[in-house]
């Protein structure tokens, strides 16, 4: 029987941590291996899909051809689209046949399997082995959803960068998916493939780099909020003696945010250049050598610390912190690593310098944040969530924990709890009035 890959994709950054991976041999043998590309924007005929992206020619040969979700899909969209349970068998007859597999023995690699389009992938060939791919960061937090054991079960791997190293991912862990790390020489490989050729070397320094993330997109700030972060990079920048700055910014970003940041450049006699091309991170740590490295919680950051070398700086994770719902909203553990592992920006105390925790420190910070996210899906992580909470870094990790949750959680450091009956329901009673009234 014939075997076939499928590795699913909606990112440059996926497709290149899967060309690593294929690279270094993560992948067993198969007769053919093809790439699924998904185009999630949210107005899809308007955003350019990851095969049509400047480098992607550079990764199409380790595949033997492209299949388009979208034109499989077509006119519905990938993120919003859920087939129903009695119509998985006759919609996987339609696939087989569409893309010419046949009777072939599937195996999948996914990204993001707890949501759509990716989780519908996996429940249309509920016979394929499964892989999944880490999405950066959010890797080292909990299944944001709770997954059908039906798909779960099925997870063999989870591939993942080594992004904090030392530092074990909790997702699909309640699955007994293996962690895989993939190696970071195949990646920074690939990456090599992808990068322009480069023309800075022989430059004392180079310019600091800073990176938008565009998370007014998200909710999680308004757009002049994070206007306003951007232009708090660019004066830290220059607080810290750079007049070479080169902002990148999300593709979606205004452009009027960039035209506010050079005026504010200038004003401080720097020079910010806007780096307009898509492309990865990765890729402008190579071409423009960068001496400094600023954003929030962008994976970028860890890639240009962990695997570059290249001095990092955070802003505004304490805001997010604050700003993050509900508490086991997904970028929760990424913003958390930020703040924990990279030094503030804005920081300017000499003797206060930034001391990250130990691996062990950061582990349990980890399992305790992860608990308090997902206590259902992993109640095996209470008993580190405690031990974390009544020990020594208790006071110093603080800020990542809501007293609330802790409460209701019955974990360290919340709130006493009456254990009558009929107090523990006055005390409701007395919330909800309280709510009623502030709104």
């Amino acid at each position: 029987m014939r075997t076939t890959q499928i590795f699913y994709a909606s990112t440059l950054y996926g497709a290149t941590t899967l060309a690593a991976a294929l690279d270094s041999g993560c992948f067993g043998p198969a007769d053919r291996r093809l790439l699924l590309v998904a185009n999630n924007a949210a107005v899809p005929e308007t955003t350019p899909a990851l095969d049509e992206m400047p480098g992607f020619e550079k990764l199409r040969g380790r595949f033997d051809s492209v299949l388009s979700w979208n034109e499989a899909i077509s006119p519905l969209h990938p993120a919003g689209w859920t087939p129903r349970a009695d119509d998985l068998p006759l919609l996987e007859r339609h696939l087989r046949r569409l893309w010419d597999l046949g009777d072939d023995r599937i195996e999948l690699a996914l990204e993001s399997v707890q949501v759509t389009p990716a989780l519908t992938v996996a429940r249309l060939f509920p016979d394929a082995r499964l892989d999944v791919y880490a999405d950066g960061l959010m890797s080292y937090g909990p299944t944001r959803n709770k997954i059908d054991p039906l798909v779960g079960q099925r997870v063999r791997r989870l591939l993942h960068l080594d992004l904090v190293p030392g530092l074990a991912p909790l997702l699909l862990a309640e699955f007994g998916a293996e962690a895989v790390v993939v190696p970071t020489e195949a990646f920074m490989k690939v990456v090599a493939e992808l990068a322009e050729p480069e023309e800075t070397a022989g430059e004392a320094e180079g310019p600091a780099l800073l990176l938008g993330q565009y998370l007014a997109a998200l909710s999680i700030l308004t757009p002049a909020e994070e206007e306003d972060l951007h232009v708090r990079m660019v004066r830290g920048a220059v607080a810290r003696g750079h007049r070479r700055l080169v902002f990148k910014p999300h593709p979606t970003a205004p452009d009027a945010w960039t035209r506010r940041l050079g005026r504010e450049a200038e004003a401080l006699g720097a020079e910010l250049t806007v780096l307009d091309r898509p492309v990865l991170a990765e890729v402008a740590y190579r071409e423009l050598r960068p001496a400094l490295v600023v954003g929030c919680f962008s994976t970028g950051l860890f890639t240009a610390h962990a695997f570059h070398g290249i001095p990092v700086a955070r802003v505004g994770t304490r805001t997010l912190l604050d700003r993050l719902t509900p508490y086991q909203n997904s970028n929760r553990v990424p913003v958390t690593l930020a703040d924990a592992l990279i030094p503030d920006l804005e920081s300017t105390g000499t003797g206060s310098a930034h001391e990250p925790p130990d691996a062990e420190g950061l582990a349990g910070l980890v399992a305790a944040v992860g608990f308090a996210m997902q206590p259902k899906i992993r109640p095996d992580l209470r008993e580190a969530a405690v031990r974390h909470l009544s020990g020594p870094l208790a006071e110093r990790t603080r800020p990542y924990f809501k007293r609330r949750r802790l409460t209701v959680l019955g974990l360290p450091g919340g709130l006493p709890v009456p254990r009558h009956p009929r107090v523990r329901r006055l005390a409701r009673r007395a919330l909800r009035l309280k709510r009623a009234l502030t709104k």
